[in-house]
């Protein structure tokens, strides 16, 4: 049985990934005052920084529509006897709701599966690429399902973000909050819990960020996949892996770049770390 995965662009896996997975992804939207881009389409992830930091006014993401999910799943009805679309969390994105509106209201004949991953960014990246690998091995659209499902649990997420200014302009904090953040020279940890975002702690330096995030990794452990991601800090992800490489094998991380879906929240200096803990991880 052919089963076809398909997720959204706040995933954040790279064309080049998606290719060797045969992953569809469905991009999310980036608007800059009139002009509206399909995030990783029409518009890279480095000009989507340049204009970020040059843009009088912030931009908003909007989910994909369900016409936009209806197109995709046509695309693939034909040549796969399955369809397992995985996305980010509902709680934080209506990504979820698209994709099963256009299940409802298409009537495919052959099934679609819409499944709520509870991440965003590396915590997405992880279960679709683990139901992705399964079907490439063949496997069952209910094998494929489980193992997402599997994953989406097992999952643990957390970073830092360098600066409050972008969380203030996209109006996830108070601009009181981050001018004192400014002040204060602290940086905010964030991690996932029951698909939401929620705040971890404080730090002062990017170095004791990336402790902490080591100290995160190490406290999951044993797991069976780790993934940095980062927004336009490159070295910084180079580092943290390198300092993760004590308590994984460094040849298995893979590092991914944030796209605009975190990146209008963060704005660069994002940096996070996904695993997917085993079966005998501590709870």
């Amino acid at each position: 049985m052919a089963v076809k995965v398909i997720t959204d662009s706040t995933s954040d896996i790279s064309p080049e990934l998606a290719q060797e997975l045969n992953i569809g992804i469905v991009p999310i939207y980036v608007r800059f005052e009139r002009e509206v881009y399909r995030d990783g389409v029409d518009i890279t992830r480095d000009e989507f920084y340049r204009r970020l930091a040059a843009s009088p006014v912030h931009p908003t993401t909007s989910q994909p529509n369900p016409e936009d999910f209806t197109r995709v799943y046509r695309d693939y009805i034909g040549s796969y006897d399955g369809i397992v679309s995985v996305h980010i969390s509902s709680k934080i994105s209506g990504t979820c709701n698209s994709a099963s509106l256009a299940k409802k209201t298409m009537c495919s004949p052959v099934p679609i599966e819409v499944i709520d991953s509870g991440f965003n960014s590396a915590g997405l990246w992880l279960v679709v690429t683990a139901a992705a690998r399964l079907a490439q091995s063949g496997s069952s659209m209910d094998a494929v399902v489980e193992e997402a499902r599997r994953a989406a649990k097992q999952v643990r997420m957390f970073g830092m973000f360098e600066t409050m200014k972008y969380l203030a302009r996209s109006g996830r904090v108070s601009k009181t909050i981050a001018g004192a953040s400014r002040i204060l020279n602290v940086m905010p940890l964030l991690t996932f819990k029951d698909g939401e975002i929620v705040r971890a702690g404080l730090v002062r330096t990017v170095s004791k960020g990336m402790d902490r995030i080591s100290n995160f990794v190490k406290d999951n452990l044993p797991a069976g996949e780790l993934t940095i991601a980062h927004s336009a800090v490159p070295d910084q992800a180079q580092r943290l892996k390198s300092r993760l490489a004590d308590l994984f094998p460094e040849e298995k991380i893979y590092v991914a770049e944030l796209g605009s879906a975190l990146g209008v929240h963060g704005g660069p200096g994002v940096l996070v770390a996904a695993l997917r803990r085993t079966e005998s991880s501590r709870s």
